[in-house]
């Protein structure tokens, strides 16, 4: 199967401006941009036909070519990176089975997450959007905790049914933590979701005919779009496998990435 790997990147985030642009200290000495260092992680994906950078900005395209990759032009106003993969797909004129939504504030995404997300699609023909959740440890968990303390929102989590498929998405911590949760043994398992999406052509062809949902606008949360339209959303379990896992959401999260750089 083609697959097609695309990274949107846009310069104007409300909680960062110019976050792609961030300047990331690398181990052996100077500096990556976060959509250089993102664009070296799809890279390292297996078994994909291509990796291109949708942007609609210069500077930001400028610094992707400057790291060897392929860029794509786009429209100033799409509303999301889903919009804008959408977009960068059908203007490079690629064929592809499917496509893949890297998202460019995390270059810490380990390849096997993409390659899970992959092999759901090609097994099971009646998904059609495919994400990775990963199970919090403490550690993580307790990020998340002092985050929200700080009127910070972030990380995002799933709940799921049986099946996996996604019931519901939030920059809340769900389910619910009771008190002295993260005191016990075992806290309850709380699901962080990766910010990643695999897609049949045909469902990110619609996703970006649909109009902005309530939900999607008040969560800030773009996959739930398919929610609200009926679509499901397979919620694919990995492990980070010891590696460290964090994505660039706030500015002080680029020294969380640089420390964990320096761990891995």
């Amino acid at each position: 199967m083609r697959t097609v790997v695309v990274i949107p990147a846009r310069y104007g985030s409300n909680r960062f401006p110019g976050k792609p642009l961030a300047a990331i200290r690398q181990p052996g000495g100077g500096t990556r941009t976060l959509i250089q260092m993102t664009w070296h992680a799809a890279c390292a994906i297996d078994g994909v036909s291509a990796v291109i950078v949708a942007t609609d900005d210069a500077r930001i395209a400028a610094s992707a070519r400057e790291a060897g990759a392929e860029v794509v032009m786009t429209a100033p106003e799409r509303a999301n990176g889903t919009e804008r993969c959408a977009e960068a797909l059908e203007a490079s004129g690629l064929a592809a089975d499917l496509v893949v939504n890297f998202q460019g504030d995390a270059p810490l995404t380990p390849p096997w997450f993409v390659e899970a997300l992959i092999d759901t699609l090609r097994a099971d023909g009646t998904a059609r959007v495919a994400t990775p959740v990963m199970r919090c440890d403490r550690a993580g968990l307790s990020r998340m905790i002092e985050d929200r303390r700080a009127g910070m929102t972030g990380a995002t989590t799933a709940v799921f049914d049986r099946r996996g498929d996604a019931l519901y998405f939030s920059k809340e911590i769900l389910p619910h933590l009771p008190p002295g949760a993260l005191a016990q043994d075992t806290p309850p398992a709380i699901h962080h979701h990766v910010g990643v999406y695999a897609f049949r052509p045909e469902a990110l062809a619609a996703y970006a005919g649909w109009p902005p949902g309530r939900l999607e606008t008040l969560e800030g949360l773009e996959q739930l779009r398919f929610l609200e339209n009926g679509v499901p959303v397979r919620c694919v379990p990995v492990e980070a496998r010891g590696r460290p896992f964090w994505e660039v959401n706030n500015p002080g999260d680029v020294a969380r990435i640089e420390a964990a750089l320096e761990e891995g």
